[in-house]
């Protein structure tokens, strides 16, 4: 009985990490064009774009998820996926109020969009 119970226990076990494996590749991969804020301002100021670079560095340094906000006014959450999972403003950091072209498998839950970054890019010519 005993090695009946550990036999179902792999088959389930093995069923659901062939389930997460499966859902990560039939995630997309898409380009989303954006600015690099403070995920606070994008909410609590209506902000369409940065400030300025110092501003959203400074809020980044307090602590605070920078977020990739579309022309069309979506926020992306740029999540990490690892497991633990890590910050990404170290990703985001070094395009913080500028516009970048970011590459990476996007995930959406309850209305909510995040992007795993593989490649992000500042565009060239936009401020």
């Amino acid at each position: 009985m005993k090695t009946s119970f550990a036999a179902f226990r792999f088959v389930v076990l093995g069923l659901l990490v062939f389930g997460v494996l499966a859902r990560a590749a039939d995630t997309p991969t898409v380009t989303v064009k954006g600015y690099v804020l403070d995920s606070a301002c994008a909410f609590t100021k209506d902000l369409a774009k940065p400030i300025s670079k110092q501003c959203a560095i400074s809020c980044a340094n307090a602590g605070s998820p920078l977020v990739i906000l579309t022309d069309k006014g979506t926020i992306y959450w740029p999540i990490a996926d690892t497991t633990p999972s890590s910050g990404q403003n170290s990703k985001l950091l070094p395009h913080a109020g500028l516009k970048v072209i970011v590459t990476g498998k996007v995930y959406e839950r309850g209305g909510s969009k995040a992007i795993v970054i593989q490649k992000i890019a500042s565009q060239t010519g936009a401020k």
